[in-house]
């Protein structure tokens, strides 16, 4: 794990957070900015630096993100929801280690909110 990566640094406990689930895999945390209601993260504890970086052996892992998303938005009662992948800079991506954002609770407009 890089050692200036914000999410390697929450993994690894060094940074607190609203933490909505854990195993070995994966983590799941509300966003510190949220952008709706319900608005949270899913996490690889793997680092990959984004989307563009995931590789075959990933696959497995980059389905568990959206089951896992999927189980806690119903749990956070959104039903519906949409489902964000920054990849780049230029496309918003501030971290670049791949995360899920889970969006939900209110009626989502536009391309992002």
């Amino acid at each position: 794990m890089p050692d200036d990566c914000l999410f390697c640094k929450i993994i690894k406990g060094d940074i607190p957070t609203d933490k909505l689930f854990e195993d070995d895999e994966v983590i799941a945390f509300r966003d510190i900015a949220p952008q709706a209601p319900v608005h949270f993260l899913v996490v690889p504890k793997k680092h990959i630096s984004g989307p563009s970086a995931v590789a075959a052996e990933d696959e497995q892992l980059i389905g568990k993100l959206m089951r896992v998303g999927s189980k806690i938005a119903k749990q956070e009662g959104a039903d519906d929801f949409r489902v964000v992948f920054n990849n780049g800079e230029r496309a918003g991506q501030l971290v670049f280690h791949i995360h899920m954002h889970i969006l939900g609770g209110r009626r989502l407009t536009g391309p992002l909110g």
